[in-house]
């Protein structure tokens, strides 16, 4: 049975270490692991593979795979995986979403924190050595209370659902939308179906988006929706920026029709140094640093072996990706 391991990419935190195929061939000998440190074989190794560790892969790689029974994608959006080859096909397909879930949950409540907080008007003083204080507490909006303050968390799968719970931790009341309201939210105050969005929007302070992209979720978060926000209301995207209208948002935060943004992703990445996302003060940017963690890859071994375990004694693998709602 042959594994093959692509998924080379320029921040080499998203790249499996040399150590990963090595363990993998000293717990699993009867595995043949390829591990490719480019694209450039991945056409030629893919074919005869049982298994592929990869991000995406081409059409006419797909085709060519005749023995290609399982994708582990080590992202936790595989929208670049719902092709029609792959859609269409017998092919398993598991995301890593439990492996980066809990600590993007965190970094989602540290941006809720620091714009909440005005503690991104207090970075920016630094770099300029001032002491901003009367500053910050004139700006529009101004640093408030976290406790008390009304967060609509959008998707609650495995980054939604430990944001609620922490959110709840600080005295936030917490709503949330997802695709089945019926599954509810542990902890949520109340929980909406995706089509009442626009209804409860006017109640939230924060709004967080954590939504998988799918044809129903790009560009959703448009015009209409920053229109029923707060006019002091944040909104916050640990998703992906396919999620938001980009020159909407821009329009919303130069007009100031909202408070402001606070983003991890966007539309293209990096962030072309011409967006005019970079200079706006009441947009707050990490450069898609929301899953990144030292204990990263030790957990995508644990959750890919234990997965691998699964499927060689013909078990139901965890994590399967509805290829059908494309996620």
């Amino acid at each position: 049975m042959k594994l093959v391991i692509a998924i080379p990419h320029r921040f080499a935190l998203w790249d499996a270490p040399a150590w990963f195929a090595e363990r993998l061939r000293s717990e699993f000998p009867g595995l043949e692991v390829v591990q490719l440190s480019d694209y450039k074989n991945l056409d030629r190794e893919i074919v005869d593979a049982e298994i592929a560790f990869c991000r995406e892969l081409k059409p006419g790689q797909v085709l060519a795979a005749k023995k290609l029974k399982w994708i582990y994608s080590p992202a936790a959006a595989v929208h670049a995986l719902m092709i029609p080859e792959i859609i269409h096909s017998d092919i398993q397909i598991v995301n890593a979403t439990p492996v980066h879930g809990p600590v993007v949950a965190e970094h989602a409540l540290a941006m809720i924190l620091a714009i909440g907080r005005r503690i991104d008007l207090g970075v920016k003083a630094q770099t300029q050595h001032r002491w901003m204080q009367e500053e910050i507490w004139v700006s529009k909006p101004g640093p408030r209370d976290i406790a008390g303050s009304t967060l609509l968390v959008v998707g609650l799968g495995q980054i939604g659902g430990p944001l609620v719970r922490h959110a709840k931790a600080l005295g936030m009341r917490v709503l949330a939308v997802r695709e089945h309201p019926e599954r509810g939210a542990e902890g949520a105050d109340a929980v909406y179906a995706t089509g009442d969005l626009i209804r409860v929007l006017p109640e939230a302070d924060f709004v967080m988006l954590c939504a998988p992209v799918t044809p129903a979720t790009q560009r959703a978060f448009g015009r209409e929706q920053f229109a029923a926000m707060k006019s002091d209301a944040y909104i916050c995207n640990v998703g992906r920026g396919a999620l938001i209208d980009e020159p909407a948002l821009i329009d919303a935060l130069r007009e100031h029709r909202i408070g402001g943004a606070a983003l991890d992703v966007t539309t293209e990445e990096p962030l072309p140094a011409e967006s005019p996302l970079w200079d706006l003060d009441n947009c707050m940017i990490t450069p898609h640093t929301a899953g990144i963690s030292p204990k990263l890859w030790e957990r995508q071994y644990i959750y890919f072996t234990d997965n691998l375990r699964r499927y060689l004694a013909g078990q139901p693998l965890l994590g399967l990706v509805n290829k059908a709602r494309g996620y």
